[in-house]
């Protein structure tokens, strides 16, 4: 229960008992530093959102959607996207699925194309879960063997030694092992999804709620996510990066060995090549992209993943926001894509900052340039425009109702192709930091969970401390949408 609670225009104060514990926690408006009773003290700075706790990101976008709503004119309605909504079929999907399944009986699920994104990752985790247990079978079934071989080892040199008259044990064999009931090691851990709690110990055992919050968590399937998202058990730490394992692999593959080929998702590629690559991710095989894989195939492959997405890496049901950020001042415009970034599913928002760090990669290699030893390096030609005209139509769309609508409003959509290009043109200049968390967002995020969760505020907070000596500087913040003056405590 609440002892007091003080709100001041430079500090504000909560006190509240749990068990026999009283917890205070403190911070300046001013500067955004937190204080708490065990004299730690966090000064907010901007970080990365995939450093942010599971818990923080959930809250963010609840933060995110009231400052979209309160201060930033879209003129469209704004929803927060629901992870892993299943669509409609599209007829040419639709046609394209029938044929597949006359020409070639297939005799697996897919797994990766045409998959909602949070299923995608959910079937990567389960076989790479399956892969570490067959590994650890593997090796606890070749030690066992390993374990077995010295006690064989003594039987042959026991028959061996057979007809002498007498058998002792200076009769064994040099090499033999001198320890063969040495005990097996323990089985080897598995590795979680998520962060560890190093803190965990410094919270009273009487907080059973809280340690029941702490408890690790992955991203939920996509079958369990019916959502009640307020009985959902958050992680208090940073969970695992959800990025689809093609996706990574392409991005990688293309870094290594595309930023100089001139014309990078311009060029043709080998449907056959390019077909089988898909298959194999789709049977869930461990596909390694080596050197010999053409540029042009797996550059092909990620284009298709994007666009057999049954909903767009940034959500149809932001489409017409993200598009409605051009209408804005050119100072206001970086800042509201920040916010809605900030409402994307985080798979959808790990994902996206994947992909923009791989196209920035990209369009910084586009000119020609002189190397190190004075050779002539040639660009790639690959500007952050031509990336955009390429890749804009697959990350931001809206479903067609009908071909005839497409036809009848072709110099609208033309508009809307243009506007599309230009908002993800923004984002590939940008992405980073368009990543980052203000320190007023969190400082918005943590008065959210103040009124509920002195103590979860409390343990975020040290966790803060303990990393902020080993941040980095960020780059410089983005300015949103004009705030109001007076910065309350928001009920989500």
């Amino acid at each position: 229960m609440k002892k007091g609670f003080q709100n001041n225009t430079s500090s504000a104060r909560q006190l509240k008992t749990t068990g026999n514990t009283l917890v205070q926690l403190e911070w300046n408006k001013g500067d955004f530093t937190w204080n708490s009773m065990s004299g730690r003290s966090v000064r907010l700075r901007s970080v990365p959102i995939q450093s942010l706790s599971e818990l923080e990101r959930a809250r963010l976008q609840e933060v995110a959607f009231y400052q979209l709503q309160q201060d930033c004119d879209l003129s469209c309605p704004i929803t927060i996207p629901k992870d892993g909504q299943k669509r409609k079929k599209s007829l040419r999907k639709k046609l394209d699925s029938l044929g597949k399944e006359k020409n070639k009986d297939r005799e697996f699920i897919p797994q990766a194309f045409g998959m909602p994104l949070s299923q995608v990752i959910a079937n990567d985790r389960a076989y790479k879960l399956k892969q570490d247990s067959q590994r650890d079978e593997q090796k606890d079934a070749s030690d066992f063997v390993a374990s077995l071989l010295p006690f064989g080892n003594k039987r042959q040199n026991k028959e061996l030694s057979s007809s002498n008259s007498s058998l002792s044990s200076t009769s064994e064999t040099p090499n033999e092992s001198t320890s063969p009931n040495t005990p097996e090691p323990a089985p080897r851990a598995r590795r979680r999804g998520a962060m560890s709690v190093d803190s965990i110990t410094d919270l009273d055992d009487s907080q059973s709620r809280l340690l029941e919050a702490l408890q690790l968590s992955l991203p939920a399937e996509a079958h369990s996510k019916k959502e009640k998202a307020r009985d959902k058990k958050l992680s208090l730490n940073p969970i695992y990066r959800q990025v689809p394992r093609l996706v990574d692999s392409c991005c990688q593959h293309l870094e290594k060995h595309g930023l100089q080929t001139v014309g990078i998702f311009r060029v043709g590629s080998s449907k056959k090549r390019v077909r089988q690559l898909r298959e194999e991710f789709d049977r869930g095989v461990d596909v390694s992209l080596e050197e010999e894989h053409s540029v042009h195939d797996v550059a092909a492959l990620l284009k298709e993943f994007l666009r057999d997405m049954p909903d767009p890496l940034l959500t149809r049901e932001l489409y017409t926001a993200f598009i409605n950020t051009l209408l804005l001042e050119p100072e206001e415009q970086l800042g509201t894509l920040q916010l809605l970034i900030y409402l994307l599913p985080p798979c959808n928002c790990d994902t996206l900052h994947r992909l923009l760090q791989f196209l920035s990669m990209v369009a910084r290699h586009a000119n020609d340039n002189v190397s190190k030893d004075g050779q002539e390096v040639t660009g790639n030609k690959m500007t952050s425009l031509n990336l955009a005209t390429i890749f804009g139509p697959n990350l931001l769309h809206k479903q067609k109702s009908s071909d005839k609508e497409f036809s009848v409003q072709s110099s609208a959509r033309a508009e809307e192709s243009t506007a599309i290009i230009a908002v993800v043109q923004k984002m590939i200049e940008n992405y980073e930091a368009l990543f980052m968390v203000p320190p007023d967002l969190q400082n918005e995020v943590l008065i959210s969970l103040l009124e509920t969760d002195p103590d979860v505020v409390d343990y975020l907070l040290r966790r803060k401390a303990s990393q902020s000596s080993t941040s980095s500087v960020p780059p410089a913040a983005v300015q949103a949408c004009p705030q109001s003056p007076a910065s309350g405590v928001l009920t989500p």
